[in-house]
């Protein structure tokens, strides 16, 4: 299975849609949830939240500026290799203000994907079509290229 934690809700139409495009996508090739949770009053209070949804079955990938920017190929070796000692691969995106130390320790891969700033639903969207290409390259089907 494969997880998205993320902090705050999606309030653009069009990102929901494009979201929601990609769900289903995803869900032809593994079980997929989406674990939206509210912002907190600090970070601390946004780990707690976060951390208490993980479990030592899932391989945990952060998605933080400062993390390790991966093509697309090895973004799907990294969920391929994964799932062979995990049963589940779980993104964590945080607030705006990031991630609490804390999750980022608990992180098996911080996971770049630019130093750019982006809106939150914006970036889901980016994620979601980054893990349904690694699908479909795990699955030698054409899409990548």
């Amino acid at each position: 299975m494969i997880k998205v934690i993320c902090i705050g809700k999606i309030k653009e139409k069009y990102l929901e849609e494009l979201i929601e495009d990609y769900k289903k996508r995803i869900e032809k090739y593994t079980k997929f949830e989406i674990i939206e949770l509210k912002e907190g009053k600090s970070l601390k209070e946004e780990a707690d939240n976060i951390l208490s949804r993980i479990t030592s079955k899932d391989y945990v990938i952060a998605c933080d500026i400062n993390g390790k920017t991966l093509d697309s190929l090895s973004l799907a070796e990294n969920i391929e290799k994964a799932f062979i000692s995990y049963s589940n691969v779980v993104f964590i995106i945080g607030s705006s203000e990031g991630l609490d130390e804390r999750v980022l320790e608990k992180a098996n891969l911080k996971l770049s994907f630019s130093k750019f700033t982006m809106p939150h639903g914006l970036f889901r969207g980016v994620l979601l079509e980054q893990i349904y290409r690694s699908l479909k390259i795990n699955n030698n089907e054409t899409y990548h290229k």
